[in-house]
């Protein structure tokens, strides 16, 4: 996959794919600038070339409907205050006023585009609208790895229209990161597997089970590991049709040789609520009216012994409800460990992205994904319809 550095930019119209769908406060200033000062290096690129840059982003769910409080100008302010340049906003991303504005570009100049999903063709993959967007741009970059994964008119219908195409310089990182740990890991490769569904995390355990030596079950889904072993969970959150899948995931990981963990104890309360009264109970000790909210301080060293020797780790999902601080304690020992271990340690997952930083532990990993959605389609083994979209384009030229 063709990157920004193998393209020619300089002095041309660049339109960028980017991901600034970033929280607003109440006074509709931008509250999480992380995902701007992910694509820094790639602008900065391009403006050193003496392109022009013209960018593209959704914000929030406007389902198709110009909705003011979803405008990108507050993020086009930010950005040109991290960027120490004037970053100028479009009244839309398509359309005559806005090719008067790319038009009047001059090397080095920065075009912000009004929210894509304004229009309801964006996420439709509307071929006309990627065509009316193309017509801004003589190279496409798309930088934006966190909606790679949708087959939206920006990442995919976009690139049959534009001449050149490649990726910015974050989603070339992403992407060789995964590789890196996927395809030739060094091992012992551990991968730690959290979250509330079984159903939502299945389609990654299964493609695990081809790469993985060691893996560790956390959060609500483990409930369901645990009771398919005939473990009683009490009230904890299981999902019962899904008890012989969680057989044979662990059947097949036997056949494997892959060591399987699941909880040895639990951070129990009778209901989730942040004032709620816990105790520490071994899983085979579980109350009856218990909920299974964390898990305990044993699993917590048992799977930091799991981790020890471990060369490559993967993880994505919370071992607990760690937004509450009661149960909040599994998830941010997993943390740090991760940050003590001397592994290539890739954390992936907006949930698991925000306990890693709760911890203060990111700067001790080695790498934080910036997409959710696309970083748990790489672990099922997809192709991201954006990457392939730029690898399709690459070959037709």
């Amino acid at each position: 996959m063709k990157t920004i550095k193998d393209v020619d930019i300089a002095g041309k119209r660049v339109f960028f794919r980017v991901d600034f769908n970033v929280p607003l406060d109440a006074n509709l200033k931008v509250a999480d600038d992380s995902r701007l000062t992910a694509v820094l290096p790639t602008l900065a690129y391009a403006r050193k070339q003496k392109a022009r840059l013209i960018l593209s982003s959704h914000l929030g769910r406007p389902d198709g409907k110009v909705v003011p409080e979803m405008s990108l100008a507050p993020v086009a302010k930010r950005l040109g205050e991290l960027m120490h340049a004037d970053v100028r906003m479009a009244p839309d991303c398509i359309g005559p006023a806005v090719k008067i504005l790319v038009d009047a570009m001059k090397p080095g100049d920065i075009l912000m585009l009004e929210n894509l999903r304004y229009h309801p063709e964006e996420q439709k993959n509307d071929d006309a609208f990627a065509r009316a967007l193309a017509e801004l741009g003589d190279v496409y970059i798309n930088d934006a790895f966190a909606v790679s994964h949708r087959p939206d008119a920006s990442v995919v219908a976009v690139t049959r229209h534009v001449p050149v195409c490649a990726a910015g310089f974050l989603l070339g990182k992403e992407i060789d990161y995964f590789d890196k740990a996927m395809s030739h890991p060094k091992r012992p490769f551990a991968a730690v597997v959290g979250g509330a569904k079984v159903s939502g995390k299945l389609g990654a355990l299964e493609n695990m089970l081809a790469h993985v030596d060691k893996l560790l079950i956390g959060g609500a889904m483990a409930n369901t590991f645990l009771k398919s072993r005939g473990v009683a969970v009490g009230k904890s959150k299981i999902e019962a049709d899904l008890i012989p899948v969680a057989e044979t995931v662990m059947k097949k990981a036997r056949e494997k040789g892959i060591e399987f963990f699941l909880p040895v104890d639990a951070v129990v309360a009778s209901r989730m609520a942040p004032d709620a009264e816990t105790t520490v109970v071994s899983i085979e000790d579980f109350p009856a009216d218990g909920m299974a909210l964390d898990i305990g301080p044993k699993t917590s060293k048992l799977y930091a012994k799991a981790l020890g020797d471990a060369a490559t780790i993967i993880w994505n999902g919370p071992l607990g409800v760690f937004e509450m601080d009661a149960f909040s304690r599994g998830t941010l020992e997993m943390a740090k460990c991760l940050a003590a271990s001397r592994a290539l340690t890739i954390v992936g997952g907006g949930d698991t992205d925000a306990a890693i930083h709760k911890a203060g532990v990111a700067d001790k990993i080695t790498y934080i994904s910036t997409g959710g959605g696309a970083f748990l389609e790489l672990l099922e083994g997809k192709i991201l319809p954006g990457v392939a979209a730029l690898q399709q384009a690459d070959s037709r030229r």
